[in-house]
């Protein structure tokens, strides 16, 4: 776990602090939906490169919201979940897409408006 957290002091501010990265969202949006391997993530993702994907998991994991499992095969299989903490995150990334939906709406009309003029 990152102890840094703990210095903010602020919910808001570590929510945001754990959320950081372009791709964070993104990803824990997919492992709402279940276990995931690293090329399964990468597939789903578009345009993430390889590393990045790697940080933001490996982030997401040292925050305790991404479970990491190893199996010992060959070769080596690599599993994602989402922890508890991480699964409690669902009601927010619900609201994000009732938001999200409505702002990109907003901005096809914004778009269509200016077309017009």
């Amino acid at each position: 776990m990152n102890k840094d957290l703990l210095e903010i002091g602020c919910p808001v501010g570590t929510a945001n602090m754990v959320m950081q990265g372009k791709w964070k969202f993104a990803i824990m949006n997919f492992l709402l939906k279940g276990t995931m391997r690293f090329g399964e993530l990468n597939r789903a993702i578009p345009n993430i490169r390889q590393g990045y994907l790697t940080q933001q998991l490996r982030e997401l994991e040292k925050d305790g919201i991404v479970h990491r499992e190893v199996y010992k095969e060959v070769p080596p299989k690599v599993e994602y979940s989402l922890t508890e903490i991480g699964r409690e995150f669902l009601p927010v990334t619900q609201a994000m897409t009732v938001w999200g939906d409505k702002y990109i709406e907003m901005l096809k009309e914004t778009v269509a408006s200016d077309e017009k003029k």
